[in-house]
């Protein structure tokens, strides 16, 4: 059985990139490049897999429609996939018991959990505001892979 650490290890293998889908108004699938990552999540405790996604976007429309995601990372042949439903937590998405540092902490630590590094956390903290950044929290329904 596929577990979310097997997704964890194939996503790390590439930097974390990792291909996001969603699901658009007209039942069609919408997927983007992201860097995601897992963590505890921040109130539960339970992992989740989670991605950063900049404010107005496509995805966090379709999520807060529809709140179900899709994530499939790759490495070489091997890939995973994390199906489930997704919360956000953001400047326009507020979640009970996170606040503004808490979700400066919260996308700091997905940054991290995606494999990324920063020389200058003030700067990077500054952009996701000004960007309106989200989290998007994936709770597994389903963990799948070719291995």
């Amino acid at each position: 059985m596929t577990e979310l650490a097997d997704f964890a290890r194939v996503a790390a293998g590439d930097h974390g990139l990792c291909i996001a889908s969603t699901l658009r108004a007209d039942d069609t699938i919408h997927s983007s490049l992201v860097n995601a990552g897992v963590l505890a999540h921040p109130t539960l405790g339970h992992d989740v897999a989670a991605y950063v996604a900049i404010g107005g976007s496509r995805k966090l429309t379709h999520l807060r429609a529809r709140p179900h995601a899709t994530l499939t990372a790759r490495t070489g042949w091997d890939w995973a996939t994390v199906d489930g439903t997704a919360e956000l937590i953001g400047p326009d998405d507020p979640y009970a018991g996170i606040d503004g540092e808490a979700l400066r902490l919260l996308l700091r630590a997905i940054f991290t959990a995606a494999g990324g590094t920063h020389d200058d956390w003030p700067t990077y903290d500054r952009v996701m505001l000004e960007e309106r950044r989200t989290a998007v929290l994936i709770t597994p329904g389903r963990v799948y892979s070719n291995s």
